[in-house]
This record gives C-alpha cells, structure tokens and sequence, in this order.
C-alpha cells in the first residue's frame, strides 16, 4: 500500500484574498449599474420632459379644453413660451437619477433572483421570459421613489392650466402636501404607480433585449451593437411599455392631481372616470407618450451603455 499523499491543487482551494476579490468584482458591477442607470435618466428626462407634460396636461384637463396634442402644444406655448414645455422639469431632473439608477440595479437583483430560483437551468442565458420577470420585480423598488416624485411633477406640471399658481417649486409642493396630509398625501397614487410600472417594466427591459438579440449578427455577442442599434433597441423598449402603460397612468395622473376627497383610491378614480368620461379616457395621452417613448427611451439606454462602457474602461 502506497504512503504517498496526493497534494491537492492550488486551483482546487478559493484562498480568502480571491473571496474578497469576487465580492468586490460583484459589488463594483453593481455600482456601475446604478451609476449608469441614473446617467441614462438624466438623458431621457431632457428628452422626453416636453412630450410627458403635454400628456399630463391631456389627462388631467376638462373635457374640450384641448382638441389634441397639436393644440395643446400651441396653446402652452402661447401662454408661457417653450420654457412652458419643460414645466415641472425639476422633480424628476433630480428624482431621475436614484429613480434610473435603482431601476437598472433592481432589473440586475432580478435577473440574479430569477437564477437563484432556478439552479438546474441546462444554460447560463436567460429567457425572454425570464427578463421580463427580472424588469416587472425591479418595479417594486423603484416606485418608492418613483412615486412621490411624480406626485410633485404633475401638480406643477398642470399648473397654469386653469387659475393662478398654487405652487412657488418643487420644495414648495412637498411642504404643502405634508401639512396637507403627512406621508400619505405625498404617496398618494403609489399603488396606480406600481400597477403601472409592474408590467410596464416587464415589457420595457424584455423589448430592449428581445430586439438586441433580434439586431445581433450571427457569431456576435449584443454587447457588442454599435450605438444606432442600441438606439433603436431603447425606442422599442419605450413604445413597447407605454403601449401597455397608459391606463394606469391616466389614473394615477388624475388621483395624484384631484383635490383632496375626489376619490377614495384607485378602483375609485377609474370607476368614476369611466362614468364620466367613457373607456377612451383611459386612453387620453397615448399620442404624446409614444411620441415621447422612443426618442427619450433610446437616450436612455444609449447613455445607459455608453456610461457602462466607460466605466469599465476606468476600472
């Protein structure tokens, strides 16, 4: 019998320094997520904030104050110039960032749970389906910022449009809220917000990779689209949430902008306004939205990759 002890292959053991540097590799992918999400924000808000604040106004205005996107483009214009158009700017140029960047990182923390809840996967590569269920769970984390900050957007951005000016800013709006009501009165519209970017976000992060896989030639990765494909994969994933999003966004623009006891909650607010205005209610705005949706959505994976790129030239 051989005495001979077999030493065991150095590549075999995970020493503690090579531990700490795949956790570090995980914690900085993370960070570069956040920090380029919020950098893609940034770009859509300059983009899109015109075309978002002609369809709040077109949800929350009286019946035949407007006779379309056209008019009511003219008619901001006639009163307040085009600064007019980037009304309410402020909320989501600042909110834009944590909202972006905890977005990204959820739809990443969602595409590790999904791996999680299936171990024996025969592949790596997720499925459509399975990215869209890694984009609906990022919605949960991002409404708690995504919510109130588009409370105080659509207060300010529908300002002007009938009476004098209630509200001096953006600062101004969450102090009056408060005395209004606490916490609550700036949350109010949190569960329409999520039924809207629930789905919304499972059919926004599923269209981008679903059309950079479609756009990938043969023998290439889709990291490796040039930025007109990443362009056109964003605008898609754009048309393809607001496609879909629009009537919980009509009824969460109308709760978060009734005056105080116009309606007991969501259920509420789409009952009545089916009652009042008919199912095509529910439908007011779309125009803008997805006139909006590829130009500012396109931005905003652009700048989502291009940051991502730079940063990993960086470290």
């Amino acid at each position: 019998m051989s005495t001979e002890v077999t030493a065991l292959e150095p590549a075999t053991l995970i020493q503690p320094e090579e531990a700490v540097e795949v956790k570090k590799e995980q914690t900085t992918s993370s960070a570069k997520s956040f920090l380029a999400g919020g950098f893609g924000g940034v770009t859509c808000v300059l983009v899109g904030q015109p075309f978002d604040l002609i369809k709040v106004r077109l949800q929350t205005a009286p019946e035949g104050a407007y006779t379309g996107m056209v008019d009511a483009t003219k008619q901001i214009i006639a009163k307040d110039g085009f600064r007019g158009l980037y009304r309410g700017m402020g909320p989501p140029l600042v909110g834009i960032t944590p909202i972006f960047a905890i977005s990204f990182w959820s739809y990443n923390l969602g595409k590790k749970i999904v791996l999680w809840a299936n171990p024996n996967r025969s592949s790596p590569d997720l499925s459509i389906t399975e990215l869209m269920v890694a984009g609906g769970i990022s919605a949960g984390p991002t409404t708690l910022i995504m919510s109130p900050v588009e409370r105080v957007k659509v207060l300010l951005q529908i300002q002007g449009q009938g009476g004098e000016n209630k509200y001096k800013g953006p600062i101004d709006v969450v102090r009056q809220l408060y005395k209004e009501g606490g916490l609550r009165s700036i949350y109010r519209g949190v569960g329409a917000t999520l039924a809207r970017d629930g789905p919304g976000s499972a059919a926004y992060f599923g269209a981008y990779e679903l059309t950079k896989r479609l756009l990938t030639p043969a023998n290439a990765t889709p990291d490796s689209l040039n930025p007109a494909a990443v362009l056109f994969a964003g605008g898609m994933a754009g048309v393809a949430m607001w496609s879909i999003a629009i009537p919980p966004d009509v009824i969460k623009s109308r709760l978060q902008t009734a005056p105080p006891g116009t309606y007991k909650n969501a259920f509420d607010c789409l009952r009545k306004t089916i009652a009042q205005d008919g199912t095509k209610a529910l439908f007011k705005g779309i125009g803008p939205a997805l006139f909006r949706a590829f130009p500012a959505n396109a931005a905003t994976f652009l700048g989502y990759e291009a940051s991502l790129k730079i940063m990993n030239l960086l470290w």
